[in-house]
């Protein structure tokens, strides 16, 4: 499994599920699979969000249109963007 890691400030979780729910790279089509929003106990202006990929090609892509579009929102909605794009080694359930 590939997960697309973004990281970043916000400036109001409201504002920001919405653009985020707007879905502008269209994750479904990308080859998102599954997709996790989580915040910090101790900052809740904080957001972290896994895209969950089968296929590197596919997290790749939706980081390269991701790139193009939080420059547009950059000091706005968000706020010091990270991606990272990370293999799962092994996951277990205990």
């Amino acid at each position: 499994m590939i997960i697309l890691r973004i990281e970043h400030k916000i400036a109001n979780y409201s504002g920001w599920k919405k653009a985020f729910d707007n879905d502008p790279i269209n994750r479904k089509q990308a080859g998102v699979k599954r997709y996790r929003i989580i915040r910090p106990v101790e900052d809740d202006a904080f957001v972290i969000i896994d895209l969950e990929f089968d296929h590197l090609e596919q997290a790749q892509a939706a980081k390269a249109a991701l790139e193009n579009i939080f420059p547009k929102i950059e000091g706005s909605i968000i706020f010091g963007v990270q991606l990272k794009v990370l293999h799962v080694i092994e996951e277990v359930e205990i």
